[in-house]
């Protein structure tokens, strides 16, 4: 313990007793762009990028492989509610890392109004090296060869329709 802080407050103690004691998963993510937090909230990678100032809609993906098991999720920013989440595929076809993050993707293009400017957040490089190739003009993708072509096209298409 630091010289300084010999005594600590039956309070700060209480409060450290219940945060251990409790059964709850994660803690709850709160952006607060109001109050002292807002400089760290800025500084953090969707702060610099401008995230938090966005005029549309701003969404968050994930994808988990556990057990066997891929979900995909996606998030709403500033959207009371759960968000969304999906099983996607079968136990017996074994895992991949991409599918449930490609999976993210499809939710979250199914959760914003196709007339809405979008921001998509997600935390998996290949995901962003797989959408890639299918941007612009002149690139060479195809489905044929590709492992998650079923969700691919789905993502493809619904730009498209």
């Amino acid at each position: 313990m630091h010289k300084e802080c010999d005594v600590i407050e039956e309070e700060a103690l209480t409060k450290l007793q219940e945060a251990w004691d409790s059964s709850e998963q994660k803690d709850e993510c709160i952006v607060c762009l109001n109050d002292l937090e807002g400089g760290y909230w800025m500084g953090t990678e969707i702060g610099q990028l401008g995230g938090y100032g966005f005029q549309g809609v701003t969404l968050g993906v994930d994808g988990s492989c556990k057990d066997g098991r891929m979900e995909s999720g996606c998030y709403k920013f500033e959207e009371k509610g759960e968000g969304k989440s999906v099983r996607v595929g079968r136990e017996d076809e074994g895992t991949s890392s991409n599918r449930p993050e490609l999976g993210g993707v499809v939710l979250a293009l199914q959760s914003a109004v196709l007339s809405e400017d979008a921001l998509l957040l997600c935390d998996n490089e290949a995901v962003l090296h797989v959408i890639r190739k299918w941007v612009g003009q002149g690139g060479k993708a195809t489905l044929a060869t590709a492992p998650d072509a079923d969700i691919l096209r789905e993502i493809i298409s619904w730009r498209t329709d």
